[in-house]
């Protein structure tokens, strides 16, 4: 749900200023949403970049586990930001003007439970023995603890989310409960009494992907041979996205919502839902 949320330029506005109070002046329209989608050949994507007034680049990630190889993926993130901006405003890398690109602000909103909160992660320290003669990334953390912030409302819809996960496992009625939860408490309730539904379906739409995915993996399981079962599971997590969007068009979700959220290409799902694609 993060990329939705903040994929609004109403609630990046409230992001930024969460993060920049100071700037008290920026308007909606100072927003420009550049989220990555389908870098890779895996079709990983940052999950949210943001630029304001075109000179300052704030890349987002949100994780409630607990990995130092967020660092890295940011950065590679930003990086393919960077080539981007440079052809879309058609500068010459290999010319002698220096390139022009917007200030980054790496950011991670953790949503975890966790003893020590460092207040930042840093490529030197945790990679490279504290050497940063040729090159550091450094990755600002965010807990929300900023007393009913748009970021704090985040982390707060995170933590009720995954204890209904806990109380009624991956279920329709551990979503609406959560959503039930967070209105009652002044949790992102704007956002949810307007999209719900949306929530549900985006929910419902990741369960059953996850579901189908593991099942096909445990039919998977007993094979001997190495390869079929690396088989197993690249057929698996494909049936289990088919299966993911076909459910969620029955719920009325648009398919271009359905391509972000499976990360695939809108004619892909289009071909998914319409029966027309070839598969093994």
């Amino acid at each position: 749900m993060f990329r939705d949320l903040f994929g609004e330029r109403k609630y990046a506005l409230q992001l930024y200023q969460a993060i920049h109070p100071e700037d008290t002046d920026v308007t909606e329209e100072d927003i420009g949403n550049v989220t990555i989608k389908n870098v890779f050949t895996d079709q990983e994507y940052n999950d949210l970049g943001m630029t304001v007034r075109g000179k300052l680049l704030l890349m987002l990630e949100a994780q409630s586990s607990w990995t130092m190889n967020i660092i890295i993926r940011i950065f590679l993130y930003l990086a393919h930001t960077w080539n981007e901006y440079i052809e879309s405003t058609k500068q010459n890398r290999y010319g002698s003007k220096k390139l022009a690109v917007p200030r980054p602000e790496l950011y991670v909103i953790y949503s975890g439970d966790r003893k020590t909160r460092p207040e930042w992660f840093r490529l030197s320290e945790e990679f490279f023995e504290g050497n940063k003669e040729y090159l550091e990334v450094n990755v600002k953390v965010l807990y929300g603890d900023g007393k009913g912030d748009i970021i704090s409302q985040y982390v707060d819809f995170t933590k009720v989310y995954n204890e209904q996960i806990r109380l009624h496992g991956k279920t329709r009625e551990a979503v609406l409960e959560t959503i039930r939860i967070c209105k009652d408490r002044d949790v992102l309730k704007e956002y949810l009494s307007g999209r719900g539904k949306e929530v549900v379906n985006i929910m419902m739409g990741l369960f059953d992907q996850e579901k189908a995915v593991e099942q096909f993996g445990n039919e998977k399981k007993e094979e001997g041979r190495v390869e079929g079962r690396k088989e197993g599971r690249a057929e698996g997590k494909l049936e289990g996205k088919i299966e993911a969007a076909i459910n969620m068009k029955a719920e009325g979700l648009p398919e271009s919502m359905i391509a972000k959220i499976l990360n695939v290409g809108l004619n892909i799902v289009q071909e998914w839902v319409t029966g027309t694609a070839v598969t093994r």
